[in-house]
């Protein structure tokens, strides 16, 4: 889906340029790389498409995350409030940091819900991270003006809706931090990879600093002699990576452009069938149409128009029972099963509360995922898939 399936020989050019050099990783050898420098090339030019003050890239969405979260400061004994619909690595990226994921309730566009974001904070809250999920943004001004009265940082997570936007803005630029994702199901691919977005310069050099074991990358001195004033880890993108990342960033705006028209063929049919409904988009304009939502009247109708359009090879995920992207359906997290025996940071002692996964807590979301699929949208759909698709779909729908 998406940019993996435009991989070709602008890529290929780019990777080339690389090889050529022999100098595969990001920082040193200058005079080895004769001029090639892709990473660094493809954040200032990621950087003039969003209209964002800094770029970082790094190894994947996941460690855009954690890099964001602790640039933020956010750490143990600390709460972040998330989505209930979301892939699971937003959940992971703040265990990572020793604070703990509290679960809030979607609204109609199945993000995270400004109504229940007061709901969920404590004294331990420390930031709020809104998830574009599938493609569309959520209601992100109102997210970050609930936020901002109780003084907490936003990092939104934008991994899944790469060149989408909401009034104008691209997502990603709204809050105080953004991430990018680049694996390879993503709208834009470098096989794995991920970037850090801000506008603040000193969220950047503390990103920055923690991506590459506590560099500060001064220009006038060698790797290794430059000052330290945080330890970090490694999350450096590679060159590959960055080459990968700008032949693909010339593609995105005509991936987009090919998923709307698509989308709306493919909606238009779902919209003659009996009882369906649409996922809400705040901003349709600004939807990078990855994928399309539509609910039905209830459970049952909705397994049975899934069963019936699979019986004509049209596929469609119904996410309320995904093991991946909707966290009541992580059993590991339920079990509190992080990867050391201690269950940490669960059971720190700096946590003022045991945090709960209650499907209770989170009503909107029990009551909507139950009845909502989602389709897949393809950049390269040919006429004849797309007629197939119409006719599985009405078909589908008549014996609905």
């Amino acid at each position: 889906m998406a940019g993996s399936e435009l991989i070709g020989k602008e890529e290929a050019k780019e990777v080339m340029d690389v090889l050529e050099t022999g100098v595969y990783t990001r920082y040193n050898f200058d005079m080895e790389r004769k001029g090639v420098f892709k990473v660094r090339e493809f954040e200032q030019a990621f950087a003039a498409y969003l209209g964002a003050g800094y770029t970082l890239g790094v190894t994947s969405g996941s460690a855009a995350l954690k890099v964001a979260l602790t640039a933020l400061d956010v750490g143990p004994g600390d709460e972040v409030i998330v989505p209930a619909f979301d892939f699971i690595a937003t959940y992971e990226a703040v265990l990572e940091t020793g604070a703990i994921p509290v679960m809030a309730d979607i609204d109609d566009s199945l993000n995270l819900d400004p109504d229940d974001i007061e709901g969920k904070i404590t004294p331990s809250t420390k930031c709020v991270i809104p998830v574009h999920m599938c493609g569309a943004a959520a209601e992100i001004d109102r997210i970050i003006a609930v936020a901002k009265r109780h003084n907490l940082p936003v990092l939104e997570d934008n991994a899944q809706a790469c060149g989408g936007s909401y009034r104008g803005k691209k997502l990603g630029t709204f809050a105080d931090m953004g991430i990018l994702s680049f694996d390879y199901y993503k709208t834009l691919t470098t096989g794995e990879g991920g970037m850090v977005l801000t506008n603040s310069k000193t969220l950047y050099d503390r990103s920055d600093w923690y991506h590459d074991h506590g560099h500060d990358h001064n220009p006038n001195v060698g790797r290794g002699d430059e000052g330290r004033s945080i330890l970090g880890f490694n999350f450096r993108m590679n060159e590959f990576q960055g080459a990968v990342g700008l032949a693909q960033l010339r593609k995105l705006d005509y991936m987009i452009a090919e998923q709307r028209t698509h989308k709306a063929a493919l909606k238009e049919a779902l919209g003659a069938v009996k009882g369906i409904g649409f996922r809400k988009l705040f901003d349709p304009e600004g939807d990078s149409a990855t994928f399309l939502g539509f609910n039905l009247p209830d459970e049952k109708t909705a397994k049975r128009f899934q069963k019936l359009l699979a019986e004509r090879h049209v596929g469609t995920i119904y996410y309320y029972e995904n093991k991946w992207h909707y966290a009541p359906r992580w059993e590991h997290l339920l079990a509190r099963a992080t990867a050391n025996s201690k269950q940490f940071p669960f059971t720190n002692p700096m946590n003022r509360r045991q945090v709960q996964y209650r499907v209770e807590d989170i009503p909107h979301a029990e009551e909507i995922m139950r009845r909502t699929l989602f389709m897949i949208i393809p950049v390269t759909m040919p006429a004849e898939k797309m007629a197939k698709t119409i006719d599985a779909i009405d078909k589908a729908g008549r014996e609905l």
